[in-house]
């Protein structure tokens, strides 16, 4: 996947807005204020996605070296996942769907209901 399909997939969602609240490179999609995909896109090596703990874990184990502890972030809850063309675009697709759902469900019913 390369950043544009990546950005156009992010954006195909309801509820989004793309923002650069760290850094001029580090592109941030949010739904409803809430962050759930993140990359660096000078660079484009990795992108960062919320991540059910549990599911977290197993896809590092399934994938190791191209999903780890998402990088500066809480562990726990973010994958950091390589973008070196090692995995297909189908699924890092469901991870990205994964991780709207996944900030979708957490936030309040009125926000829910808006998308």
């Amino acid at each position: 996947m390369n950043i544009e399909s990546f950005h156009d997939y992010c954006l195909s969602f309801s509820g989004i807005a793309e923002e650069f609240p760290f850094d001029e490179t580090t592109l941030v999609f949010k739904v409803m204020g809430k962050m759930f995909a993140f990359c660096d896109v000078d660079e484009f090596e990795s992108i960062n996605l919320k991540c059910d703990p549990v599911k977290a874990v197993e896809l590092r184990e399934e994938y190791p070296g191209l999903v780890e502890p998402g990088y500066h972030m809480n562990k726990k809850h973010w994958n950091t996942v390589s973008m070196q063309g090692n995995l297909p675009d189908d699924l890092i697709k469901k991870w990205i769907k994964d991780s709207y759902d996944l900030v979708v469900a957490k936030l309040p019913k009125h926000d829910r209901e808006k998308l």
